[in-house]
């Protein structure tokens, strides 16, 4: 499959067939038919414009969120590394932080520069791109309440800057377009007492510790809450609370969370996630949407 793309030069890494199983907290899926880890946002921007406009791109972060499907996925996945993962304060309540840089790594900067609201961070497992993408969030705040505007490269290669206000923001969603990558972002929070934010964030790592799965093979919140309901409880009133589907398994500590006990193939988690929508529509006439992400080809 991947001899038969003719793709630009890179200054970064660029390999083909690359296994994207290790890099997804699932633990499952097929490959990348190309992985490119850019050297930076020009290697990026350079790479995008001379690539064939039919290939599709992909961004992974820190693949958190994502079931990727057991036949791989076609094109190219970009992965920011290491030079995209510095986190900046840029002034008092400000800091600019690279698209690859984590949550933790972002709240405990802002902890550190006395900048408060940006605790939450702390709390979701992916990157700032991720972050912007999907407008994460977590008790009670989400990315749309801190983010001035992204750095964006977009699918042809074009760099852009999208204030909060363009990336159309609502619940777990933005109207970022296909393809296109973040490349660092803005956020701003409000001033604060480094030890008041440190608590708040020991507040916040407890209670996810005490109701998930954490050390678990899984990939975060599986559904959305519909409005005026919680996804975890409609999905225990169905019944599924530790339901299997060959190695993949609803959560017993968290039934939001499915995952991995060992050897599940990425169709197995697909499959329970299905069957979950399936039972709680039955049950409550309420239709689960996804939270986490599938990409690929099934095998």
């Amino acid at each position: 499959m991947s001899e038969t793309l003719a793709l630009p030069p890179v200054r970064g890494s660029l390999k083909a067939d690359a296994p994207l199983a290790p890099l997804v907290w699932f633990k499952a899926g097929g490959a990348a038919q190309w992985l490119f880890e850019p050297q930076d946002g020009d290697d990026l921007s350079a790479f995008l414009r001379n690539l064939d406009p039919a290939v599709p791109v992909m961004a992974l972060g820190l693949g958190s969120n994502l079931i990727v499907r057991d036949g791989g996925v076609p094109g190219v996945v970009v992965r920011l590394g290491k030079p995209f993962a510095k986190v900046e304060r840029l002034d008092a309540t400000t800091l600019t932080c690279g698209g690859g840089a984590s949550g933790i790594l972002v709240s405990s900067t802002a902890r550190d520069a006395g900048i408060s609201g940006l605790e939450f961070l702390r709390s979701i497992p992916g990157t700032v791109g991720g972050f912007v993408r999907m407008n994460g969030g977590a008790y009670g705040r989400e990315t749309r309440d801190i983010l001035v505007e992204a750095n964006v490269v977009l699918r042809s290669g074009e760099q852009v800057m999208l204030s909060n206000a363009d990336l159309g923001y609502t619940y777990r969603h933005s109207t970022l377009p296909e393809g296109a990558v973040v490349v660092s972002a803005t956020f701003r929070g409000h001033p604060g007492e480094p030890a008041a934010i440190q608590a708040e964030m020991d507040r916040i790592a407890a209670a996810r510790e005490e109701s998930q799965p954490l050390r678990s093979k899984t990939g975060g919140s599986t559904f959305k809450n519909p409005a005026g309901h919680k996804a975890w409880q409609l999905v225990d009133e169905a019944g599924c609370r530790g339901l299997t589907i060959g190695g993949a398994q609803v959560s017993e500590k968290h039934t939001n969370f499915l995952l991995n006990t060992g050897d599940a193939t990425s169709a197995d988690i697909e499959a329970l996630g299905e069957e979950v929508r399936r039972r709680v529509k039955e049950k409550s006439g309420i239709e689960l949407e996804w939270e986490i992400q599938r990409v690929g080809l099934a095998k």
